[in-house]
């Protein structure tokens, strides 16, 4: 991830634009990831497909197109609020001054306060759980799980996570990094790999803390909802990491045994709630 970023902020200061700076490194981290699941697994049986993959490419497209309608959309929105905010505050809302690092780390900070909130909700209202169990119906981890989402679920995400960047003015620069990071997060976040993070488990919402969130017990599942930081989970006391215990091998939805496998039946499950939890 520090590799990642770093040579992003290089192109970035090399004159390439934000948006084509992240690129690469995303890409590169991709692939690294990919490969070191196979030298390092945390379970080889995750290694094995599932019938899986395809459903996994399939939104992982229509997701990346969702991403970019609503940053292209709701953006202006955004700033015309936070002309509004600046306006009445009588102050810079945001220290544009500052090394990009230190701007990189307070956007992180303040996005996942809401990324968080709107991620717990998923779990606890059943109008935003129908979208959400798609993620959750995934038989295992491996890192292109990052991309299951229902593009609802993805919009809302993305919504609460850019949206109030833009309002309170973060620069280009910043936003560019905090979807850098928020994609190779994610990857990190669901990748079959056996990494170990010791302290930063309390900074980081990676595997470790991710594998319990995906658990068939709801019990457990209901814990570490941080997007990219754990933070707001130790804040509001929804840190779950046992050391009695490892993670379970099978994932899923326990009450849903019935649910699609497809793209197209995920696609049209929260449409199909009723029938679905009803089988």
């Amino acid at each position: 991830m520090t590799a990642a970023v770093v040579a992003a902020m290089t192109q970035m200061a090399a004159g390439v634009a934000p948006s084509a700076a992240i690129v690469l490194p995303l890409l590169s981290a991709i692939v690294f990831v990919g490969v070191s699941e196979h030298v390092f697994p945390f379970r080889r049986s995750w290694n094995r497909a599932r019938g899986d993959v395809g459903v996994d490419l399939a939104f992982g497209f229509t997701d990346s197109i969702v991403e970019r309608v609503i940053q292209i959309v709701l953006a202006p929105a955004a700033v015309a609020i936070g002309g509004w905010l600046s306006g009445h505050v009588q102050t810079w809302l945001w220290p544009t001054p500052w090394p990009l690092l230190i701007q990189l780390l307070i956007a992180l900070v303040f996005a996942e306060f809401f990324k968080y909130w709107g991620h717990r909700f998923m779990h606890e209202w059943d109008g935003l759980w129908r979208f959400h169990a798609v993620h959750h119906s995934v038989p295992r981890l491996y890192w292109l799980n990052a991309s299951r989402f229902h593009p609802v679920d993805i919009g809302i995400d993305t919504a609460l996570g850019v949206l109030p960047l833009v309002a309170i003015g973060c620069t280009e620069e910043v936003i560019a990094l905090f979807i850098l990071v928020s994609a190779v997060h994610g990857i990190f976040q669901h990748c079959n790999l056996d990494i170990r993070l010791g302290p930063l488990n309390l900074f980081f919402s990676m595997a470790e803390l991710h594998r319990w969130h995906h658990s068939r017990t709801v019990a457990e599942a209901n814990h570490n909802y941080g997007n990219n930081l754990i933070i707001w989970d130790l804040v509001f006391g929804t840190y779950f990491l046992p050391r009695d215990r490892t993670p379970p091998e099978d994932i899923g939805l326990a009450d849903l045994p019935n649910f699609p496998t497809t793209f197209i039946g995920q696609l049209l499950a929260p449409i199909r709630w009723k029938k679905i939890r009803g089988r």
